[in-house]
């Protein structure tokens, strides 16, 4: 087992090296040989939302409240969210949104063995693979829809050819503690006036990244996420920094292409679930998430 380890280990760090070389991931992968869409879909009739939770059902419940909130009114969504029945308060969550009926929204939630859950790209390799949709957004349980959402993805999507494409311009939250009303009373205030509470400034991305990677379906269902490279469909036994990012648009061979959607909003907060709570190194990376936050904001 250890040895085992070690290997899946040492494979993750060639690739990281691969990624960041002048070396085509074709030479290695089966990659798509263009960035251009073959066959668009135009407009998109269906789009699929893909996120993960593990502890953060403080978070997840303004994803789910501004889906609702904000439900497209001509085409359909699939809210994806990857859960592990051991995080009791994402369950009852769950349990609570899956009870709603709202037009134009199907929920998909899908329990994973927590080790299969704390490497998200096992998660979102199974959807890619699986999913019926024109299109297909990775994000993050933090981020949150608003107003124009909608409306503007369906129309900066109609006719778009590039198959990976981001929200270029996206509001995020002050960088909140774990005892902000914002984070700790997330079941009376709504995802709107969770900006408002929460005060907020806008951030450009270079870059499909993170909780912005939005992939043509054909794209997904052909080459899934990562699904070549094993290291990255290996279980964690605790939540992986997400590296494998950088090696989906190495492997699709595009950093994405930026399109105006409005109203995309992320809430940045101290406690990362990715560290153990309450060890030295959690403290430390607060710490320098907090100093690197004041800096930026002077």
């Amino acid at each position: 087992m250890a040895t085992q380890h070690w290997l899946q280990q040492s494979k993750e760090f060639v690739l990281r090296f691969a990624v960041s070389s002048p070396f085509p991931a074709s030479w290695f992968y089966d990659v798509p040989q263009s960035t251009e869409i073959d066959d668009i879909t135009s407009p998109p009739e269906h789009i699929e939302i893909v996120s993960h939770c593990w502890n953060y059902s403080h978070l997840f419940v303004y994803q789910l409240k501004s889906l609702v909130d904000h439900a497209p009114k001509d085409f359909k969504v699939t809210l994806t969210g990857f859960y592990c029945p051991e995080d009791k308060e994402t369950v009852a969550l769950i349990e609570e949104y899956a009870s709603k009926k709202i037009d134009n929204i199907e929920w998909n939630f899908v329990a994973l063995e927590k080790n299969d859950l704390m490497r998200r790209a096992i998660g979102r390799n199974k959807a890619a693979k699986e999913t019926k949709a024109d299109w297909i957004w990775f994000t993050d349980c933090d981020l949150m829809f608003g107003e124009n959402t909608f409306p503007s993805l369906k129309e900066a999507l109609s006719n778009e050819s590039c198959i990976l494409v981001f929200p270029e311009k996206v509001a995020r939250t002050a960088l909140l503690s774990k005892e902000h009303d914002v984070l700790c009373n997330g079941s009376e205030i709504s995802a709107d006036e969770c900006l408002k509470k929460a005060g907020y400034n806008y951030h450009t991305f270079s870059k499909a990244t993170g909780p912005v990677q939005i992939t043509h379906g054909d794209t997904a269902r052909r080459y899934g996420y990562c699904e070549q490279t094993s290291c990255y469909q290996e279980p964690k036994d605790h939540w992986a920094k997400a590296y494998e990012d950088r090696a989906f648009r190495w492997l699709l061979g595009t950093h994405g292409k930026p399109l105006d959607i409005e109203d995309v909003s992320i809430i940045r907060h101290v406690e990362k679930g990715r560290y153990r709570k309450d060890s030295a190194f959690s403290e430390m990376r607060k710490a320098n998430r907090q100093a690197k936050d004041k800096l930026l904001t002077k």
